[in-house]
């Protein structure tokens, strides 16, 4: 099976279109390898995958023959990424949390004076 139609079949991407776009940018690795688009994939494989910039340790177990439900893709690899990608993952949605929300404007003079008290406390 391509590589981009097993990412998409083990649920890695939404589409196709996006796991052929990340194998076109040198994201996908295959046994250490950078992997084009239609290279195939087999058993026994390890993949590293960079996605929102983690990179994603599998090793392939079986084919699938179409896309499988999200309960089952255990069936197909293992996940083999270590735990300070994932710790890493969760510090930058904290960090997101942190700065104002997209779409909410310019600080008002109340939100002005309570980022000023705490860049006072700082000093």
């Amino acid at each position: 099976m391509r590589i981009d139609k097993y990412l998409w079949c083990t649920r890695y991407f939404k589409t196709r279109n996006q796991a052929t776009e990340a194998c076109k940018k040198g994201h996908i690795r295959i046994n250490e390898q950078v992997a084009k688009p239609s290279r195939e994939v087999f058993p026994a494989d390890r993949l590293t995958i960079r996605k929102n910039q983690i990179h994603y340790q599998l090793k392939v177990l079986a084919i699938p023959d179409s896309r499988v439900a999200a309960k089952i893709v255990g069936l197909y690899r293992i996940d083999t990424t270590p735990a300070d990608a994932l710790k890493h993952q969760e510090a930058q949605k904290l960090a997101k949390e942190y700065y104002r929300k997209k779409g909410t404007g310019r600080p008002t003079k109340k939100d002005r004076r309570t980022i000023d008290d705490y860049l006072d406390e700082g000093e």
